[in-house]
Parts: C-alpha cells; structure tokens; sequence
C-alpha cells in the first residue's frame, strides 16, 4: 500500500468515526473507546501534514 493510499484511507476512517461519534452518549464506553482511535487519527493525518481543520466535526 503507498502512502497515498494510506492517506486517502485514513481520512475517510477519520469521516466514518465522527459520523459515528456525533449521535454517540459521551459517557458511554463504545464512545471512549471511538475517542482514542479519533485521536490517534488526528495525530496520524497532521504529522503527514493533512489540514484536518475542514475534516473534523467533532473539534475535541
């Protein structure tokens, strides 16, 4: 898999989760488990120097 592709994946995982995350309870344990690999991915997407300020719904 290029880096590129890696990329493209990440950013629609990084979709995906916050359209999981926005109905989700915040107290919830699915929720906090969803916010650990949200963060993960943020920091993914910005070291490869993805401007991920239009992508995030959530802004935690």
């Amino acid at each position: 898999m290029t880096e590129k592709e890696m990329l493209k994946l990440s950013v629609e995982e990084f979709s995906r989760l916050q359209t999981y995350m926005i109905p989700a309870d915040k107290d919830s344990e699915s929720y906090k488990n969803m916010k650990i690999r949200y963060i993960e991915l943020k920091v993914i997407l910005t070291a490869s120097g993805i401007n991920i300020t239009e992508l995030d719904r959530i802004k935690e």
